[in-house]
């Protein structure tokens, strides 16, 4: 076991909710000590970084609840139990945007929050759109639009596009164009 371990001796479940369960867990510190850990356990996530035939991102825009106001996104979803996540990508990004795919490639996969989240979010890329039909959840609504990079990056300067996938797929975007 590494130094810096900090091991689990009691855990207890706060909240169960459709997209999170809340635990706080007594944790014995490395240097013998006690203390509390809060943990949001998530299934995970994907996120598309999609491509138009026009070389334009798709982007998804709707209002963010605990934000409190309108964002630009990348089409994402939640895993549901058990799905692979190549499936989940294949399935959000029609869900999201009308469009399916004829190749999806996996670019990424990073914890969104490690201070306090498990959360495990998967980032794939297609350029392969294939017009097919969007059908959003109940409790759904959104936009979906069409950028080219340098209006995304502009976007992520002023945070019309502020979340930490969004802004990763930019980068990435930039990098890889800028690496050609």
């Amino acid at each position: 076991m590494d130094r810096l371990t900090e091991l689990k001796k009691e855990s207890k479940d706060i909240f169960k909710g459709k997209v999170v369960h809340l635990v706080i867990d007594k944790v014995v510190l490395p240097n013998g000590e006690e203390s509390t850990r809060e943990v949001v356990k998530h299934p995970g996530a994907v996120a598309v970084i999609a491509i138009n035939k026009e070389g334009k991102i798709l982007l998804v825009r709707q209002y963010r609840y605990a934000l409190g106001k309108i964002i630009y996104e990348i089409p994402a979803g939640k895993l549901e139990p058990g799905e692979d996540p190549n499936d989940s990508a294949l399935r959000e990004l029609e869900e999201e945007t009308g469009y399916r795919c004829e190749k999806i490639e996996p670019i990424a996969s990073f914890y969104s929050s490690p201070g306090f989240s498990d959360e495990l979010l998967h980032i794939y890329y297609t350029d392969t759109l294939v017009q097919g039909r969007q059908h959003l959840d109940n409790d759904e609504f959104l936009e979906v639009c069409a950028v080219d990079l340098e209006e995304a990056v502009r976007m992520v300067q002023d945070h019309r596009i502020a979340d930490a996938k969004s802004v990763y797929a930019i980068q990435y975007l930039q990098l890889t164009l800028k690496n050609r």
